[in-house]
């Protein structure tokens, strides 16, 4: 488990990194509306709009299933950003957006200036993947690399989470009035103009697809189980399947100082491993590693984002580090907006930067991810002038 706070004796207090702007795209169903752009073509209008008016020296993107190479010096270069600026790409399953964003936070923390991080994800153009014949044996096709080495549990998600929900006892119905709420939130937040300062128009598209209005719990009732036969997570209480990329801009001080521009400065950030077989609990140790390193309480949280890949992992998730989950994903989480792997931690900071920043929702926030294998990454954050 691995974490770290901006103002210990190892990083001077003057070094803490500041986000300065942020942005999405919007985020869409896979084969929807941005079926026909791949990574770069999503990922680059977002670097350009959060690269405006600064001197970048690192892009850092995440990303889980695209073509492979370095995905972040391809987006950058498409962002129209100099050929001097380096570029990491990270992959941290759906960890990596904020995975990325905790990288660059070290760069700038450690070496000062400016670096553009975030993720991005296009399931639609996700390579068709092909394991090498073995002894004879045809090529096999897979989707998804493995999760855990051979002699590991290596569950898919969504049965995962439906074994999570048997486990820790949350009933179909539990499940199904989180994930109409979420809809709501997200529905009101969409006519209420919450989403317009953070979308970018991309591919002719200005809005969010899968949030749904009139999506109560009676009407989630009718969804069969979708992972196993008797389970209760459904395709209406998980996350879709969806494409989209999300960046911000992070600076030290004295760039903060000589913009002078209100700002999310990261006050902390912790990564954590879980067993394999629930990795949507990677949430919980991360997160509360990265209050206790800085000796925050929930109730010092004023804005919670946690991914809501499935109800039933974020009610897991909550009862056990006794939040209420009223609280998480005020205006709707990914059970509403969508889930576009790579991208989904950069998606949370960028929500997090417009309710507290743009919107001043509050001065307090945490952003948490669980990602595939058992890992969990947290971000705390608070509003500075």
């Amino acid at each position: 488990m691995g974490s770290r706070r901006w103002d210990d004796d190892a990083v001077s207090a003057d070094r803490h990194p500041v986000v300065v702007a942020a942005a999405r795209t919007p985020i869409t169903a896979s084969a929807g509306a941005l079926a026909g752009l791949g990574v770069e073509d999503l990922a680059a209008p977002v670097l350009a709009r959060v690269a405006e008016g600064l001197t970048v020296g690192t892009v850092v993107l995440g990303n889980c299933m695209g073509p492979g190479g370095n995905v972040a010096r391809v987006s950058a270069l498409a962002a129209g950003l100099p050929v001097e600026v380096a570029a990491l790409t990270v992959d941290q399953q759906c960890a990596s957006g904020l995975g990325a964003i905790a990288v660059a936070a070290s760069m700038v923390a450690s070496g000062g200036g400016v670096a553009v991080a975030g993720g991005v994800e296009s399931a639609s153009t996700a390579p068709i993947r092909m394991r090498r014949a073995r002894d004879g044996e045809a090529p096999v096709a897979y989707d998804r690399a493995p999760f855990a080495p051979v002699g590991w549990p290596d569950p898919d998600m969504g049965y995962a989470a439906d074994v999570l929900a048997e486990e820790r006892g949350i009933p179909r119905l539990r499940q199904d009035e989180y994930a109409a709420r979420s809809h709501a939130r997200a529905v009101a937040a969409q006519r209420s103009g919450a989403f317009d300062t953070e979308i970018v128009e991309v591919g002719g598209v200005l809005a969010d697809d899968r949030p749904r209005d009139g999506f109560g719990a009676e009407r989630l009732a009718r969804f069969p189980a979708a992972f196993r036969d008797g389970g209760t997570v459904t395709a209406a209480n998980s996350c879709g399947i969806n494409d989209g990329s999300a960046a911000v801009a992070l600076v030290d001080s004295d760039v903060h100082a000589r913009l002078g521009v209100p700002g999310l400065r990261i006050v902390s950030w912790a990564s954590a491993g879980v067993d394999p077989a629930g990795p949507g609990l990677g949430i919980v140790p991360s997160a509360q590693k990265a209050l206790d390193s800085v000796g925050l309480q929930w109730a010092d949280i004023d804005v919670v984002e946690f991914n809501e890949a499935f109800a039933s992992q974020i009610l897991a998730c909550c009862d056990e580090l006794g939040l209420d989950d009223a609280r998480v994903c005020a205006q709707g989480g990914a059970l509403a907006l969508g889930h576009p792997w790579g991208a989904s931690g950069a998606v949370l900071m960028t929500r997090l930067f417009h309710q507290l920043v743009v919107q001043e929702t509050g001065r307090t926030g945490l952003a948490a991810i669980a990602g595939g294998g058992g890992q969990g990454v947290a971000m705390v954050v608070q509003r500075c002038p």
